[in-house]
């Protein structure tokens, strides 16, 4: 008998780790777009998730328009800001050291968050999806329906940004952009036109991310926090690899909840949120480029 709760137990553990980990992945996929783009790391990530929940609250509860046009606006808003934000900022740097767009990515991250508990966003604010609050049971799943949403919409976009990387002439030419900006010019591409791309579908992502997780846990500054919870991810799926984010979001999302369910009774809990940098650690130390990564070998 125990040992038959035992195993449901960790299914149970297994099943909800595989649907965080999908929604990791999908967070995850804006530090890919970016960096396949640009070969920079946007460490503004998770504000812009953070500024994708403000929308959609703002606009359901100030401006009491619907959900589905609530949604709707924080996409447009997002895309809108990924394409301003690239024209006015981040076009000055092209050519520039990657350093400089890190950099930037940085100020633009402590900006957003020192701006995010301003007029009506003060406090934590529902963001309510037409979702019941009963587990979907499937034996001995029991898997919250907002999980199960975030784990087909995460699928859905993943696939979709997979095959326009591999097949589409736009996605070759936003990795050819990312591999030498300086050919790629030479070549005919228009840089500037694909970092502002790159940097637009990086919004479409925070927003699905921000109504998600803002469901989930609300809509307040720590939304932010999505962002540092998905960046093991990216270093251990690899920082340029779209199946790397689905690997590497899976395998975080496992490890969290089991460290959740087996070590945090025994150690009076917290171990969930340490034990994914844990992980993050010791690949950069066996496999620095990811499980999925591109290596790189510099001769000097």
């Amino acid at each position: 008998m125990l040992e038959a709760l035992d195993l449901q137990f960790t299914i149970l553990l297994l099943s909800n780790g595989v649907m965080i980990g999908l929604m990791y992945s999908l967070i995850a996929l804006g530090f890919v777009l970016v960096y396949k783009a640009t070969d920079a790391v946007n460490f503004a990530q998770g504000e812009f998730v953070m500024i994708a929940g403000f929308v959609a609250v703002g606009a359901l509860t100030v401006a009491g328009i619907p959900l589905w046009l609530s949604i709707l606006a924080a996409l447009v808003a997002m895309v809108g800001f990924g394409f301003a934000l690239e024209r006015v900022m981040l076009r000055k740097l092209i050519g520039r050291p990657i350093i400089a767009v890190v950099m930037a990515t940085i100020g633009l991250a402590a900006i957003l968050r020192g701006l995010g508990p301003f007029g009506i966003f003060q406090g934590t604010r529902p963001l309510p999806l037409p979702l019941r609050d009963e587990p979907f049971i499937l034996g001995p799943l029991f898997i919250p329906p907002i999980q199960l949403l975030g784990g087909i919409v995460s699928l859905v976009f993943l696939a979709g940004f997979g095959y326009f990387f591999l097949k589409s002439r736009k996605g070759v030419a936003m990795r050819a952009v990312a591999d030498n900006q300086q050919v790629a010019m030479a070549m005919g591409i228009d840089v500037e036109r694909y970092f502002g791309l790159a940097w637009a579908m990086t919004g479409v992502v925070s927003a699905l991310g921000g109504v998600l997780w803002g469901n989930m846990l609300g809509v307040d500054v720590n939304l932010a926090l999505v962002g540092f919870k998905v960046f093991p991810v990216v270093i251990l799926g690899g920082l340029d690899s779209i199946p790397g984010a689905i690997i590497g979001g899976l395998i975080v999302g496992l490890v969290e909840n089991l460290a959740a369910g087996y070590i945090d009774p025994y150690v009076g809990g917290g171990t969930k949120d340490f034990a994914p940098y844990v992980l993050m650690i010791l690949a950069l130390m066996i496999r620095p480029y990811g499980i999925f990564g591109k290596r790189i070998i510099e001769r000097v």
